[in-house]
């Protein structure tokens, strides 16, 4: 590393140059190269979340041309990439080698996806890390919500054993109970008032129409859970 607290040369004195070599951006595995060519939609530029048995899928059309072992290296590199991550935490469905959405993407691939992409990155600008875990949190819940799944479900499907995990995830949870017993008060408060309408109970209320749709929605939801 350069010392930044060196002095600096005198205006008139020659340049000099910094010998200390420079950290330099990895090169991409061959493969992924010889892929983003094949399928840039899925492997270029952008990434697209890809199907169960891709990797089988790749070899059947591309046998004589890729090998089997450095394939494997490299779609291990490409899945545990950030930006793939990212792909899969955004709840985009998976696809197939012509660019189809073949596959909606678990809850629990989502969730795993979330925890590791927040892990790996800091803060926003002028966003303290308790904010950071705070949004991670209502990311999660969001993630829970529209699962369609119990919180014993969700937890059983995910299987997250390491602590801090955990507890980020347990923390969400009851986050999100706040929340659904928040949509709840709102369905009864809904049921009594006499309102023609979501629109014009929010409307009574002060509230926003489509909070109080997506809150009814929500409850309604809650209650075909505990039926089923």
């Amino acid at each position: 590393m350069t010392d930044t607290t060196a002095a600096a040369p005198a205006p008139d004195s020659a340049p000099t140059t910094d010998s200390t070599p420079q950290p330099s951006r990895r090169a991409p595995h061959p493969v992924l190269v010889q892929l983003g060519q094949l399928y840039p939609a899925l492997f270029g530029a952008t990434v697209q979340p890809l199907k169960r048995g891709i990797f089988q899928d790749l070899l059947t059309a591309h046998g004589e041309a890729l090998d089997k072992a450095q394939l494997k290296i490299a779609m291990a590199i490409h899945t545990r990439s950030t930006r793939y991550l990212q792909a899969v935490a955004s709840g985009a469905a998976r696809h197939d080698l012509q660019g189809n959405a073949v596959e909606a993407m678990a809850p629990e691939h989502v969730l795993h996806a979330v925890l590791e992409v927040f892990k790996r990155r800091k803060p926003r600008p002028g966003e303290t890390v308790e904010q950071q875990q705070q949004r991670l949190q209502r990311r999660i819940a969001q993630i829970f919500s529209d699962s369609g799944l119990t919180r014993e479900a969700l937890l059983e499907r995910t299987n997250i054993k390491e602590p801090t995990a955990l507890a980020t995830l347990t923390a969400a949870l009851d986050y999100a109970a706040e929340q659904d017993a928040r949509a709840e008060a709102v369905q009864r408060a809904f049921a009594a008032s006499g309102a023609a309408s979501p629109a014009a109970f929010a409307q009574m209320y002060g509230m926003h129409p489509k909070a109080v749709e997506r809150q009814l929605a929500r409850a309604a939801q809650l209650q075909a859970l505990r039926s089923a």
